[in-house]
C-alpha cells in the first residue's frame, strides 16, 4: 500500500501552481475564432417562448421597458 499522499490545494504554494500552469500551457489549444453568420429575423421561425418567461424578460429593464 502506497503511503504517498498528494498535498491538499492549500499546501501548494503560488509559485508551484504557476509552474504547473506554465508546464501545461503548451498543451492547451486555442480554437480558431468563428464568427457566426447573422440570420435575418424573417428566417427565424418555430421558436416558442412560455408566457411566464416572456413576462419575466419583459419586466427586466435591460431587455424590456
Amino acid at each position: 500500500m502506497s503511503k504517498n499522499i498528494a498535498p491538499r490545494e492549500s499546501e501548494i504554494s503560488l509559485a508551484e501552481l504557476r509552474g504547473d500552469c506554465a508546464r501545461m500551457a503548451p498543451h492547451w489549444v486555442v480554437p480558431a475564432t468563428v464568427t457566426p453568420t447573422p440570420v435575418a429575423p424573417a428566417l427565424i421561425h418555430g421558436v416558442t417562448v412560455p408566457a411566464a418567461s416572456a413576462r419575466m424578460i419583459d419586466s427586466m429593464a435591460v431587455y424590456g421597458d
